[in-house]
Order: C-alpha cells, then sequence, then structure tokens
C-alpha cells in the first residue's frame, strides 16, 4: 500500500492557491473547487477542495520534508509566507517550522534525516 495523497479544506480556493505555489509545489489540477498539487521532489501530491467553513481548531498537521530546512523558510518568508515557529530542534529528533494555509491548516516542514524512519525508539519487527 502507498499513501495516494491529502485532501485539505479550503474556503477560498484561489488563495490557497496562491500559497501552495508560492511554496513550491507544482498545480497540476486547477477547478473552481479542486485544485492539487505534486510536491517538487518525488512523486506525492496533495490537494484542496471548497469547503463552506473549517472549524476553529483542527488537530491534522501536514508535514513537509525539506533537507535545506532553514534555507527554505527563508526563502519562503521573502516571499510572503510568515511561519509562527521559525526553525527549531525538537525532543524527537525533528527540525521543524510550522505555518497555517489560508484556510488556518498547519503545514510543517520539517528535517529529520534518518531518524524520519529510524529514530533510536524504532520497534522492530
Amino acid at each position: 500500500m502507498n499513501l495516494n495523497q491529502v485532501t485539505l479544506p479550503a474556503v477560498n480556493v484561489a488563495e490557497s492557491v496562491d500559497f501552495y505555489k508560492r511554496m513550491g509545489f507544482e498545480l497540476i489540477v486547477d477547478a473552481p473547487h479542486y485544485a492539487r498539487f505534486k510536491c517538487p521532489n518525488g512523486s506525492a501530491s496533495f490537494s484542496v477542495h471548497q469547503v463552506g467553513g473549517v472549524s476553529e481548531s483542527s488537530d491534522v498537521v501536514v508535514y513537509f520534508e525539506d533537507e535545506s530546512l532553514d534555507q527554505t523558510v527563508k526563502h519562503l518568508q521573502a516571499h510572503g509566507i510568515e511561519f509562527f515557529q521559525e526553525p527549531r530542534d525538537e525532543p524527537w529528533l525533528w527540525r521543524e517550522a510550522r505555518a497555517k494555509d489560508p484556510a488556518g491548516n498547519v503545514i510543517c516542514l520539517y528535517w529529520a534525516g534518518s531518524n524520519r524512519l529510524c529514530p533510536p525508539w524504532r520497534i522492530e519487527a
């Protein structure tokens, strides 16, 4: 099995398209109520879908891995992306920065290196 995509709610699809294009994602489907993006590296994709409103809080966080995390965050900030968490080292051995898209979805840019799939506490089969 392989994960195909994640679909995020968007109150304003056009604003979300602009946000994700500025983040460097390739727009591959564009409709008034729906947009789909391809990640710059690999073959992963995600989409946004028009909704009438979003709840005030969501525990969903979408993670995008970036080996050049600090440089990427600086580049995105220069292009108008605001981060509510600057890059920092976390106790789970990942370096993370966080932003919100126009609908309030939390986007985490991170770098974990080998700890992504093989942290010291990994369970062996």
